[in-house]
């Protein structure tokens, strides 16, 4: 009789994953392979990525990232498609996007050994996405301002780790009750975002710790409506490298006369 394989790691909730205790260590283990690590970081913005391109991230040739993708393939992880010759590969969800990123906020730092590295670092903590959602210190003062502008409310947006999940029934990126306000759904709706138009199956308001900044940005859905908004009108851009981006010059401005939040990329 075959060995049945095992479930996912990722993805839809099915009944064995609603009936049994999650399987931590076996997430853990793939995720602990320095090489996997780096390919789960390049895909960390959500867009699809070669296996060439993720085989460089990576540091490793193109026999041993196809042996570390089929693995994160299998267990979930991420899914892939082909296009081609070739075979395109994203995370599985913003679930996976998440995880990672509050495994960063109590990660020790890589050492920076070449002048490389430490550029590559210096703009990643500058200004990057999470998954689908503005990160580091250009997402981190994007929800300031959302708070100052009052189009967002509950929290101030610094992270508190003493305070931090007080209770089961709350968790990571929900135990702060920000919500969006009534004159912050107009002020979305005239920046070009319908928030009533936006997709029923995730939240409209989240948040992750910020693992460069230790403080709050914002996730969700509306997170996400604001990023693709930036993107559509040029405001921001992708870097040369994955995750990275840049705020335009019509960006910097864009956002200094929409929000008030004066800003140098």
């Amino acid at each position: 009789m075959p060995t049945p394989m095992p479930a996912p790691l990722a993805g839809k909730p099915h009944a064995d994953r609603l009936n049994h205790q999650p399987d931590i260590a076996r997430a853990a283990a793939l995720i602990a392979d320095p090489s996997r690590a780096r390919i789960l970081k390049a895909l960390g913005d959500g867009r699809a990525l070669s296996a060439t391109m993720l085989a460089a991230e990576a540091g490793v040739g193109a026999p041993t990232a196809s042996v570390h993708l089929a693995k994160l393939v299998e267990a979930g992880l991420i899914t892939v498609e082909s296009v081609g010759r070739s075979r395109y590969h994203r995370l599985a969800g913003p679930e996976v996007s998440l995880a990672l990123e509050a495994l960063a906020v109590i990660a020790p730092p890589l050492p920076i050994t070449t002048l490389r590295e430490s550029g590559h670092a210096n703009a990643l903590r500058r200004s990057r996405t999470c998954y689908d959602h503005l990160a580091g210190r250009l997402g981190v003062a994007l929800m300031g301002a959302l708070l100052d502008r009052g189009i967002l409310t509950g929290h101030d947006g610094i992270h508190r780790q003493e305070e931090a999940v007080r209770d089961r029934a709350s968790g990571y990126g929900r135990d702060r009750d920000y919500r969006l306000t009534a004159a912050g759904r107009e002020a979305l709706g005239r920046f070009g975002v319908d928030v009533a138009a936006l997709p029923g199956r995730r939240p409209l308001v989240r948040y992750c710790v910020d693992w460069s900044e230790q403080q709050h940005h914002l996730a969700g859905g509306v997170g996400a409506a604001i990023t693709a908004r930036l993107f559509r009108l040029d405001w921001l851009r992708y870097g040369v490298s994955p995750r990275v981006v840049h705020l335009t010059d019509a960006g910097v401005d864009g956002i200094a006369e929409w929000l008030g939040l004066h800003l140098e990329d």
